[in-house]
């Protein structure tokens, strides 16, 4: 029944944020003209919308954001920022030299790449990657793992968790409508198609390697307490690593190794899902003597709903 509910009622606010997104997107367009497609503005209004939710969602669950968590201090948080950018360093990197090695990925000599160039893709894309990392680690790993550990046992509150994060990722409708067609049920077509997604066979692979990357920050999170700096960083660090490989290399179709890859952003795939497998089952191994010896301390995750919290 808990886990009935835990995977439910995520699925119902979702329901309801991508339909307010929908209407709002349609207003939008009315007032301001053919300034972009209605796709996009409903993906954008979506996560925006998600944002915002979280502090009401937050004050609701009567959560801290150490509760979430976030470090005590904010010297600790950054402290854990720097060593999740290391350890994405270490976790995808291998990666990404493999599938160059292996001629998956191939470097883009058609570019022209000068020093204000390189420091500028450098720069915008790590302050994207950082924001993009802060707000969905804050959504899964801060506010829907510890609500679910609340309810239900550790393993099955990751599962949902990264279940949800993966399924996000492709939660994106294809239909173009011209502006001259759109109409105030247009967005709930482009809805039951983008949700629809979810049931494309062609995105399994991607689909398979998100949901590990979920499991593996949803462990570091439930095992070290108030980590929420450091699975921040290791995500920026994820995102901004294939923002530049992408901005350098380009995917060979023609490489013998191409299964290694989906074509979602052409580095997640097979060989990320195997890699992250195995770097979380040696984390296990390494912190199960510390978890036996100290395993309240080490979830840093509560399951006392009733116990006041301040901000």
């Amino acid at each position: 029944m808990r886990f009935a509910a835990g995977l439910l009622l995520p699925l119902a606010l979702l329901l309801v944020l991508v339909a307010c997104a929908c209407l709002l997107g349609y207003g939008l367009l009315q007032l301001a003209g053919d300034i972009a497609g209605l796709d996009k503005i409903i993906s954008k209004t979506t996560q925006l919308l998600l944002v915002l939710s979280i502090f009401p969602l937050k004050k609701y669950l009567r959560l801290s954001w150490l509760d979430l968590g976030f470090a005590s201090s904010g010297r600790l948080f950054f402290k854990q920022l720097l060593k999740g950018l290391l350890l994405s360093l270490a976790t995808l990197l291998p990666v990404l030299l493999t599938l160059y090695a292996l001629d998956v990925h191939v470097l883009d000599l058609s570019r022209n790449w000068t020093a204000a160039k390189i420091a500028e893709k450098i720069g915008l894309g790590l302050l994207l990657a950082l924001l993009i990392a802060l707000f969905e680690e804050i959504v899964f790993r801060g506010l829907l793992l510890t609500s679910l550990r609340r309810q239900m046992g550790a393993m099955l509150a990751i599962v949902i968790t990264s279940l949800y994060y993966a399924a996000l990722h492709f939660l994106k409708s294809k239909t173009a409508i011209p502006f001259a067609d759109i109409s105030i049920g247009s967005g709930f077509k482009l809805m039951v198609e983008a949700f629809g997604n979810w049931f494309n066979p062609e995105i399994l692979s991607a689909f398979v390697s998100l949901f590990v990357v979920g499991v593996f920050l949803a462990v570091l999170r439930s095992r070290i307490p108030h980590s929420l700096g450091l699975c921040i960083g290791c995500h920026c660090g994820w995102v901004w690593q294939i923002k530049v490989s992408k901005d350098v290399c380009n995917v060979n179709p023609q490489s013998a190794y191409l299964y290694l890859v989906s074509n979602y952003d052409g580095v997640i795939g097979p060989l990320v899902s195997v890699w992250l497998t195995l770097a979380i089952g040696i984390f296990i191994l390494l912190s199960r003597p510390m978890s036996a010896k100290r395993p309240a301390a080490l979830t840093g995750i509560t399951r006392t709903p009733d116990r006041p919290t301040t901000d």
